[in-house]
């Protein structure tokens, strides 16, 4: 096939940071019923939400793609990515091979240990999901009812009513919204003044283990790529008791806001 005529359209769903929630089904169909030209490969990157929530496959994707350091593995010590070749679909039979052949004579396989480390963490995926995305939508839903006491400007999640999204996620994802969220502060002094006070959830850039994370995005990203809200702070819910997230919030808050008006 002529490369200039092959295509990948790429979702994450949902999207990092502030959890965007794509119609997965419906751009596979509109592509499929398009007449164009172009060889199409639909790739769908589920790292937020864990199979356990959202099955790209069976919503006619061509290739599901995982970041198995994440939730897949669960307890933040793999490095292993994984993708999942559809064998319903007409690409995905073509593209089967293609990585089989990549796999053999590329090299592209996990190490043994990480392998373990993955198989190890699949064992509890479904209870540790199950737990993150209770804590993530109490903790949200607590936060939403509080934001303007604790001068939150936003908050993105999927299983707020008010997430534009929300009836999307409720048809698409199974059994809950996933425990990554992100919320908002006015400023960047006050976002980093919060997540430097926090003493239960810690600071750092990964998700989906067992420990509770907070990052502030635009810390990270590139000075001439920096995409998110310098105001906003993504959160990676672990296996704590949601009353000891809430009291961390809360104390977190008190101190940065002393801070602030100590300064101001």
């Amino acid at each position: 096939t002529d490369l200039g005529r092959e295509i990948i359209v790429w979702m994450e769903t949902p999207s990092n940071p502030k959890c965007h929630v794509l119609d997965i089904q419906g751009i596979c169909d509109a592509i499929k019923k398009s007449t164009s030209s172009h060889v199409v490969t639909t790739v769908v990157d589920g790292t937020m939400s864990s199979p356990i929530l959202t099955r790209p496959i069976e919503l006619g994707a061509d290739v599901s793609f995982h970041s198995g350091t994440k939730y897949l593995a669960g307890h933040s010590d793999a490095l292993l990515g994984a993708l999942t070749i559809s064998p319903l679909t007409t690409r995905g039979q073509e593209l089967a091979e293609n990585m089989k052949k990549v796999q053999i004579l590329g090299g592209g396989v996990a190490s043994p240990w990480d392998a373990w480390l993955t198989l190890r963490g699949l064992r509890t995926l479904q209870v540790r999901v199950e737990r993150q995305c209770k804590t993530a939508l109490q903790l949200t839903e607590y936060l939403d009812a509080n934001k303007e006491r604790m001068m939150i400007t936003a908050i993105h999640y999927p299983g707020l009513v008010s997430h534009p999204q929300h009836d999307l996620a409720t048809k698409q994802m199974i059994g809950g919204y996933g425990g990554v969220f992100s919320f908002e502060f006015g400023d960047e002094i006050m976002a980093t003044a919060f997540a430097a006070a926090l003493q239960t959830i810690h600071r750092a850039t990964s998700l989906g283990g067992v420990e509770s994370l907070i990052e502030h995005r635009a810390s990270i990203e590139p000075p001439d790529r920096t995409t998110s809200p310098p105001g906003l702070l993504r959160v990676s819910i672990g296996l704590e008791d949601i009353d000891d997230l809430i009291y961390d919030f809360e104390t977190a808050a008190t101190a940065a806001h002393t801070v602030l008006n100590r300064r101001g």
